[in-house]
C-alpha cells in the first residue's frame, strides 16, 4: 500500500506539472501583452499631448520632434526589456526542469530506498512458512545487505539444516569476513568444511578448529569436531576431554547429550582396554541469570507505535554476533522488566555462562527484524558474572 501511495503521488506531480507550467505560461503571456498594450496608449497620449503642446505655441517645431523622439525610445526599450525576459525564461525553464526532475527522482528513490528493500521489509513482517521460504528471505537479505555478518550466520545455519556443507562453508567464511574471525564462526566454518570434504579432517579444518579453540576453549562446535579427530587418531583420552568438556556446557535436556556421552564411554573402554587412566570430569559452569529493565525516552514516544516489535537481548563482548539470550515483547509492554539467563541461549552452545563479557542491547523494529531496527538502547561492556541489575532506556535512532 506504501508503495501504491508513494508512486500516485509522483504521478500526481507529474500531472499537475503539464497542466499548470502551460497555464502560467498562457497567464504569464496574457500579462506581457497587456503591458505592451498599455505602453503603446501612453506612447500615443504623449504623442497627442506633444502636438497639443506645439499647437498652442508651447514648443517649436525642434521641441517636438525631440519629445516625439524620448517617447519612442522609451517604447522601445520597454519591449526589448520584455522580449529579453522573456528569452532568458524559454531559454532557462527547459533546461532547469530537465536537472530537476531527475534529481527529485533520485532524492525520492534515496528517501525511501530501492524496491527489492522495500519488498524484503514488507516480507520480514511476517513468519517464514517453511525453511525453504526462510533460506530465500536470507538470500535476499545478504544480497542487499552483504555486510551484514548475522545474516550470513543464519544463513549458514539454515544451508547446514538443508544437507548443503559446501554453501554453508561459503556462508561462514563471509560472516568470519564481515564481523571477524570470532570462535563460533570459525567452528561452524570449520564443521562445514568437514561434512562437505566428506568427513575428513583436513588440514583447513583443523587449523580453524584449533584457532577457535584458543579464542575460546568453551567453543562447543569445535569440542566436538576435536572429539572425533582424536578418536579416530585413537588418542582417546583427548577425545575424552574434549566431550566432557563439551557436556559440561550443553543444557541437560540437549537432545545431543546421549550421543556424546556414548562417545565418552566408548572412549573409556578403549582407554581401560590399553591400561590407561581415563581424564576426570570437569565442574560445569555456573548458570547466570540478568535482571534487565527497560524503558523508553520521552522525546521518542510519539515516533514509535505500540504493535512494533521490541528486542531485548544479551550478546558477547567479544564473540559471535549472535544473540546469546533474548526476549521478544511489543513497544506497549515498556516500560518492562525481563530477565535473561542460560535458558533464554538461542543455541545451547551459546550461553551466557559461556562468556566472560557481555553487552545488553534493546531495539525496537518496526519491520519485526531482530537484526535491524530503527530505535535502539544499549549497555557499556559488562562483566557476565557482576552485571546483576541493569537499566537500558532505547534513546537513539539506530545507525544503518
Amino acid at each position: 500500500m506504501t508503495v501504491f501511495w508513494l508512486a500516485a503521488g509522483v504521478l500526481l506531480l507529474a500531472a499537475l506539472a503539464v497542466v499548470l507550467i502551460p497555464l502560467l505560461r498562457g497567464r504569464r503571456a496574457q500579462a506581457e501583452e497587456d503591458r505592451t498594450a498599455l505602453n503603446v496608449a501612453l506612447y500615443q497620449e504623449r504623442i497627442a499631448e506633444l502636438e497639443a503642446q506645439h499647437a498652442a505655441g508651447a514648443l517649436d517645431a525642434a521641441q517636438l520632434d525631440a519629445g516625439r523622439s524620448e517617447a519612442a525610445r522609451e517604447l522601445l526599450a520597454d519591449a526589448e526589456q520584455a522580449e529579453g525576459a522573456r528569452r532568458v525564461l524559454g531559454r532557462w525553464l527547459p533546461l532547469v526542469m530537465a536537472l530537476l526532475v531527475p534529481l527529485a527522482g533520485l532524492g525520492l528513490y534515496l528517501h525511501w530506498g530501492a524496491s527489492d528493500a522495500l519488498k524484503l521489509r514488507g516480507e520480514l513482517a511476517t513468519a517464514p512458512q517453511n525453511i525453504e521460504e526462510m533460506t530465500a528471505r536470507l538470500e535476499e537479505t545478504v544480497r542487499l545487505q552483504p555486510d551484514q555478518a548475522e545474516a550470513w550466520y543464519f544463513l549458514g545455519r539454515t544451508y547446514m539444516a538443508q544437507q548443503r556443507p559446501q554453501d554453508a562453508a561459503k556462508a561462514f567464511a563471509r560472516a568470519a569476513e564481515v564481523a571477524g574471525r570470532q570462535p563460533e564462526l570459525l567452528g561452524q566454518w570449520a564443521q562445514a568444511l568437514y561434512f562437505a570434504e566428506g568427513q575428513k579432517f583436513t588440514a583447513q579444518v583443523r587449523s580453524l578448529s584449533e584457532e577457535a579453540l584458543k579464542l575460546d576453549p568453551e567453543e562447543v562446535t569445535t569440542l566436538g569436531l576435536l572429539g572425533i579427530a582424536a578418536f579416530e587418531e585413537q588418542r582417546y583420552a583427548d577425545a575424552m576431554g574434549y566431550w566432557q568438556r563439551l557436556v559440561a556446557v550443553l543444557e541437560p535436556t540437549d537432545p545431543s547429550r546421549e550421543a556424546i556421552q556414548g562417545g565418552i564411554e566408548r572412549a573409556r573402554e578403549q582407554l581401560a582396554a590399553r591400561g590407561e587412566q581415563a581424564p576426570e570430569t570437569p565442574a560445569a559452569a555456573a548458570a547466570v541469570e540478568l535482571k534487565v529493565k527497560v524503558s523508553l525516552a520521552p522525546q521518542l514516544a510519539d515516533k514509535v507505535q505500540p504493535d512494533d516489535s521490541l528486542f531485548i537481548f544479551a550478546r558477547a563482548a567479544a564473540g559471535p554476533p549472535m544473540p546469546l539470550a533474548a526476549k521478544r515483547l511489543k513497544v506497549s509492554d515498556l516500560p518492562v522488566e525481563v530477565s535473561l539467563s542460560d535458558s533464554d541461549a538461542m543455541m545451547p552452545q551459546l550461553k551466557l555462562s559461556n562468556f566472560a563479557e557481555i553487552q545488553l542491547v534493546a531495539r525496537i523494529s518496526r519491520a519485526g527484524s531482530p537484526m535491524a531496527g530503527e530505535w535502539i538502547g544499549q549497555s557499556a561492556v559488562l562483566k557476565t558474572a557482576e552485571a546483576g541489575e541493569q537499566v537500558l532506556v532505547i534513546d537513539r535512532a539506530e545507525q544503518p
